[in-house]
């Protein structure tokens, strides 16, 4: 199955410059905790509900105008829209993430596919492994 067969297409995408706050509100409005962040139609990175509390909130960062770039995970992961399913769950699995950007061949945006895709779309098996793994707290350094 590909990737395309699961995603969620569409994904809406904020800019570098998007404050925090607005940000936030259009997580609500669409009810996602996570959105890519793109720089004229390029990904750039993810800000999620936990970057904006733990690296702006709790860093006592002002959100009207404290900018996404500042909180946001760059050079994230992502997936083509015509890789198999299974590729997007083993890079699940080693990066420990619950959700990837998905592009098209011009690596344009083209949608986002998350776990909770795979376990509603492609089945129990290949998810349950996904999310045993990504659950799974990396090894200590010593």
């Amino acid at each position: 199955m590909k990737i395309k067969d699961i995603m969620t297409p569409k994904a809406r995408c904020v800019a570098p410059a998007t404050t925090l706050a607005d940000a936030a509100r259009l997580m609500r409005e669409i009810d996602v905790g996570a959105l890519p962040v793109c720089d004229n139609d390029r990904l750039s990175g993810m800000v999620t509900d936990r970057d904006i509390v733990v690296r702006g909130v709790a860093e006592k960062v002002d959100p009207a105008t404290t900018e996404v770039r500042a909180v946001m995970t760059p050079g994230v992961s992502y997936v083509f829209e015509d890789q198999e399913v299974a590729e997007a769950a083993r890079i699940m699995e080693e990066r420990q993430i619950r959700r990837l950007p998905v592009l098209n061949s011009d690596k344009r945006l083209v949608g986002i596919v998350a776990l909770g895709d795979m376990a509603t779309e492609a089945g129990t098996e290949l998810s349950g492994e996904a999310l045993r793994e990504i659950s799974e707290p990396p090894p200590q350094s010593i």
